[in-house]
């Protein structure tokens, strides 16, 4: 999601190089008509979903920052919210290998117990040497 409202930033900035005073009112336009649009689509109270709230953060970047508790219907901190957590998102690395030793396979796991218990003479080298030589990655400190 980050990288859509990266691009969404990028390719509205570059009118806003060119044009800076009709593309601010080209945006606020455009803000108020997908603020319309949700509107419509919610009776009760408004829920701004994950795309609503790229939308929005990313046109808040064409308005002048005076013009925003004028034309957004949420705060201008909430905006600024929401573009801290698109932006934190960029930069999110849960997703990437954790330290530490990794995940033993459970099918690795029930090798070496079956190993363990038909040699009960084989010790841990014994029986990581088995292993390494089945082609299985695994340390001598795991078995």
């Amino acid at each position: 999601m980050s990288t859509v409202y990266a691009v969404t930033r990028r390719l509205l900035s570059l009118p806003a190089l060119l044009f800076r005073s009709e593309v601010s009112k080209e945006a606020e336009v455009l803000v108020l008509r997908h603020e319309n649009a949700v509107l419509r689509r919610q009776v009760p109270r408004v829920r701004y979903e994950p795309a609503d709230r790229l939308w929005l953060a990313a046109l808040s970047s064409l308005v002048p920052r005076h013009r925003w508790a004028k034309i957004f219907s949420v705060t201008p901190a909430t905006l600024l919210a929401w573009h801290r957590k698109l932006v934190a998102n960029t930069w999110d690395y849960s997703r990437r290998r954790r330290p530490g030793r990794p995940f033993t396979a459970a099918a690795v796991k029930a090798l070496v117990l079956r190993m363990a218990a038909d040699n009960p003479a084989w010790g841990h080298r014994r029986i990581h040497g088995e292993l390494a030589r089945l082609g299985h990655k695994i340390a001598a400190s795991t078995v």
